[in-house]
């Protein structure tokens, strides 16, 4: 059977290899007589496949030994709350504004502690970067999200705060461009991911905290959620989401037999390279972000007349290429182009794009 390209911004695509090799082990995993779904996730099996999902992870993204690898559950819009709980001590945060995901997790983070909008791009926007900044000198910490799914706005370094006369842990949520680019750790005092986009399925939420960053936790924070009780007990304090676990470990070695992180980095640029170059020349479509900030991951573009959207899309669909609509805040479409989408799946699409600008231009 030949797949379509998703182009799903979460859940996304999954490397059709992990998904074959998931089928096969479905209803027996290494001879176990088990499907990973039906195992204790405190037996010998499971916790097989967690240690060596949080060995692999560690050596793709080179987490230094200071930082806990977490596995939790709630996602990102649930580390929007469970991140001021245990870092802010109900002081004072700085958040950065750059799109949507910012900015519900400045709005969340005000039910915990005060928080103060450092930098917004909502003048323009969100299509570019904040231009000044003006960080609170006694902040717990920093916020920003590297990567912006639905406004196609990306960090291409991470913010020095030292540089910028702070001396507050930088807080990333790089929920939709993980595993796609190395992460500066000397940089990061906690990083977290929802997995659903570019490491597995929905259910699974990474967190990675600096050690000395644990244990603070304000009295109001739910057990399950202290950082301090999860890194003490594993990620086992209550029952892990197990099969996104697995699902994630088969992603990361199927990342290691691509060449790990830079492998990916490379093939994010020629992706990402290819749709922007023919969106920027087709003299048809139009991406409004400054290309000085703009997503590898999720590209919006849109239609020179919003009238034509629906039969871009049916066209699409009747291609293989799936879930091009852009997001209802934005509007237009958004392909995003995760690291299981390979280079094929673009070029289908620029094809596409320019037989329909042909008719319709």
């Amino acid at each position: 059977m030949t797949r379509p390209y998703n182009f799903s911004a979460g859940p996304a695509a999954l490397p059709q290899e992990v998904l074959e090799q998931a089928a096969a082990e479905m209803l027996d995993w290494h001879g176990s007589g088990m499907s990973v779904m039906e195992m204790s996730h405190r037996g010998r099996e499971f916790m097989s496949i967690r240690d060596q999902a949080e060995t692999d992870l560690r050596e793709l993204l080179a987490v230094p030994s200071h930082f806990h690898v977490l596995f939790m559950q709630g996602g990102g819009l649930a580390e929007n709350a469970i991140v001021p709980l245990n870092l802010s001590r109900g002081g004072n945060v700085d958040f950065v504004v750059t799109g949507s995901w910012s900015a519900k997790s400045f709005k969340e983070a005000r039910r915990y502690c005060n928080a103060h909008l450092a930098a917004s791009n909502e003048a323009d926007g969100h299509t570019g970067m904040p231009d000044r900044w003006q960080l609170n000198g006694n902040a717990a910490y920093v916020h920003v999200c590297t990567n912006e799914t639905i406004h196609g706005v990306e960090f291409q370094e991470l913010p020095d705060l030292k540089a910028l006369g702070s001396d507050a842990p930088l807080v990333i949520d790089c929920s939709s461009h993980i595993a796609s680019r190395p992460i500066d750790w000397s940089r990061v005092g906690l990083a977290f991911a929802g997995a659903q986009k570019n490491i597995g399925p929905a259910g699974l939420t990474l967190v990675f905290v600096r050690e000395d960053l644990v244990g603070h936790a304000l009295g109001v924070c739910p057990s399950a959620f202290d950082y301090k009780t999860v890194a003490e007990n594993h990620s086992m304090y209550n029952t892990p989401p197990t099969y996104a676990i697995y699902m994630a470990g088969l992603v990361f070695q199927w990342l290691k037999r691509q060449g790990g992180v830079a492998g990916m980095e490379a093939r994010s640029i020629e992706k990402a390279g290819l749709l922007y170059d023919y969106i920027d020349t087709s003299g048809y479509y139009v991406n409004k972000v400054d290309k000085r900030c703009r997503s590898r991951m999720n590209v919006p573009f849109f239609l020179p007349d919003d009238a034509l959207n629906d039969s871009f899309l049916a066209g699409a669909r009747d291609r293989g290429l799936l879930q091009l609509k852009g997001h209802k805040s934005v509007g237009g479409m958004r392909a995003s182009i995760y690291n299981a989408m390979p280079l094929a799946g673009v070029q289908a699409l620029v094809g596409y794009m320019r037989e329909f600008a042909a008719r319709h231009g």
